[in-house]
């Protein structure tokens, strides 16, 4: 997520939840919807996360097991679960998970209701972005956002907020939120003692 990084971005359409190419330093990398067929190379990137990452990045657990359900259950009329796929090795290998609800949560709800900011589920969205160790803070992570926030345009979304927000001492999401435009709306602990901050995009 290093705001130096320039890679440029290629389409191979533009209609949510299709196969999409990306360029990132010149390695093309598939960037589409989970589906039935994904779900040991989905538990095989769940298992590989360090324990830092896992930490910082929360909606599911990170095993096998719920790779299996996520994949058998997953609904793109409700959430696109997007997965960033390298083929350049012999085994296919997923380098980075955005999950993009197409609503909101109810406790993020209920949070942004006392900021005075009303949440609509009709055209409001969800993001949760996690990305392979090894592939964080090289660019990768800007370029995917940079499409699902196209993606989300495209299917009629005219905000995007963060699942349960994100981590007050998570310097490096922080400010990658902010250099892809949201804005710092609140603060809250979760747990007690925890500092957390509710961040907002117009798109």
């Amino acid at each position: 997520m290093n705001p130096q990084n320039t890679e440029t971005e290629k389409t191979s359409d533009h209609n949510a939840g299709n196969r999409t190419v990306v360029d990132f330093h010149g390695q093309p990398l598939e960037f589409r919807i989970v589906g039935p067929d994904d779900a040991t190379i989905l538990g095989d990137y769940f298992v590989s996360l360090s324990t830092e990452t896992r930490r910082r990045y929360g909606p599911h657990a990170f095993d096998r097991e719920t790779a299996e359900q996520l994949c058998a259950t997953t609904d793109p009329g409700e959430t696109l679960r997007m997965i960033a796929v390298d083929r350049t090795a012999a085994t296919p290998r997923i380098i980075a998970y955005f999950i993009l609800i197409l609503g909101v949560r109810d406790d993020d709800v209920v949070r942004y209701q006392i900021l005075g900011i009303p949440l609509n589920a009709a055209q409001d969205c969800t993001l949760a972005p996690s990305v392979a160790d090894d592939y964080q803070s090289k660019g990768l992570g800007s370029v995917l956002m940079r499409r699902l926030v196209e993606i989300a345009r495209e299917i009629g979304r005219t905000r995007m907020v963060l699942w349960g927000g994100t981590q007050a001492t998570n310097d490096r999401a922080v400010h990658f939120y902010h250099k892809h435009g949201f804005t710092t709306v609140g603060e809250f602990q979760e747990p007690p003692g925890f500092n957390n901050y509710d961040m907002i995009l117009d798109l």
